[in-house]
């Protein structure tokens, strides 16, 4: 879903709600993104746990990059399920869900092969449903906190505006590698 798509749906959520409470009904408009119609699809995402960064690619070059926050025992390989890990990693950004939990979010493909293996040979449960998303829809913090430190049970989460560009910019199915 496009900016431009997700801007209509919010708006005319909005307008809903607004017509639910007697107010009058807001009209969906269409918003400029100037700078990001300039800005290709990246082909590449790249996470750099140690500097709490992610960075959109394209050809080799830098388009965006990002501060994240990541699981709250963000040293080390996620192994199993529990262990408030973000995995490490070369996987693909598969399914995106504009009603989580979450401000947006999309899918990243952990556990793969090796994980998988890990995790067998140990007899353990990988783990999964680690994303890339904004804020919880309900904060249980300021949301400053949530910027300042790690909190998630394993994912890559960002501010909310900083998510809606990631969703623009990000094709499914891009590959994201995600470093110590």
């Amino acid at each position: 879903m496009g900016f431009r798509s997700l801007a209509t749906l919010v708006l005319g959520c909005m307008g809903a709600l607004a017509h639910a409470d007697g107010l009058p009904q807001a009209q969906p408009v269409s918003l400029p993104t100037p700078a990001l119609d300039t800005l290709p699809l990246v082909d590449r995402v790249v996470v750099h746990k140690s500097e709490r960064r992610l960075v959109l690619m394209h050809g080799g070059n830098v388009v965006r990059t990002y501060h994240v926050a990541l699981g709250l025992n963000p040293v080390g390989q996620k192994e199993r399920s529990g262990d408030f890990r973000t995995p490490e990693g070369s996987y693909r950004l598969e399914h995106r869900n504009a009603r989580s939990d979450y401000f947006l979010s999309i899918k990243v493909s952990y556990p793969n092969e090796t994980d998988l293996k890990r995790a067998r040979a140990r007899h353990w449960d990988t783990g999964g449903s680690i994303m890339i998303h904004g804020l919880p829809n309900y904060l249980r913090h300021e949301p400053e906190f949530y910027m300042s430190h790690d909190w998630t049970d394993g994912c890559i989460a960002l501010s909310n505006a900083d998510m809606t560009e990631i969703w623009m910019l990000t094709p499914d199915d891009v590959p994201i590698d995600i470093l110590p």
